[in-house]
C-alpha cells in the first residue's frame, strides 16, 4: 500500500514499511533514522519550491507542474537511454507498494493538504506510468 506522511510524524515500523523522503532538501538536523531512503529527485525542484514559498505561483500552478516526468540535466549526457524524469523510479515504487507498505514523506505537516507528496502518490497510483 502506498501512503503519505510527514517526516516529523511518529514512526510506525509495522505500518510505514519503506519510509522514503521525497524532498529536494533533506533538512538541516534531520536524522537519517527518520527515513530509510532519500529520493531527492522525486521532490519539486528548488526553483519551483522557491516560487511557491515566495507566493510567485499559487497551489494550482504548482500542482500542475509535472517535473518528475520532465527530462533533467542527467538525460542530456546519455545518447541512447533517457530517464525522462523519474518514470522508472515511479514504476518501481508502484510495484513495491503492491507487495508491501511504502510511505512517501516530506517536511510539510501531517495534515497539510497542499503538499507535493499527495501529488506524487496520485501520479504513482495512476495508469500513466
Amino acid at each position: 500500500m502506498l501512503k503519505t506522511k510527514s517526516v516529523a510524524s511518529p514512526i510506525d515500523k509495522e505500518k510505514d514499511g519503506l519510509r522514503i523522503l521525497v524532498t529536494c532538501f533533506r533538512g538541516r538536523g534531520l536524522p537519517s533514522s527518520r527515513y530509510y531512503v532519500w529520493m531527492s529527485s522525486l521532490g519539486p525542484s528548488e526553483k519551483l519550491l522557491s516560487k511557491m514559498q515566495k507566493g510567485k505561483i499559487n497551489w494550482q500552478q504548482f500542482a500542475v507542474k509535472k517535473e518528475i516526468f520532465e527530462s533533467r540535466e542527467f538525460d542530456k549526457s546519455n545518447e541512447t537511454i533517457k530517464n525522462h524524469g523519474q518514470k522508472f523510479s515511479l514504476r518501481l515504487l508502484k510495484h513495491m507498494a503492491k507487495r508491501d507498505n511504502v510511505t512517501l514523506m516530506c517536511h510539510c505537516a501531517e495534515d497539510q493538504k497542499q503538499c507535493h507528496r499527495h501529488i506524487l502518490k496520485a501520479v504513482i497510483e495512476s495508469k500513466k506510468i
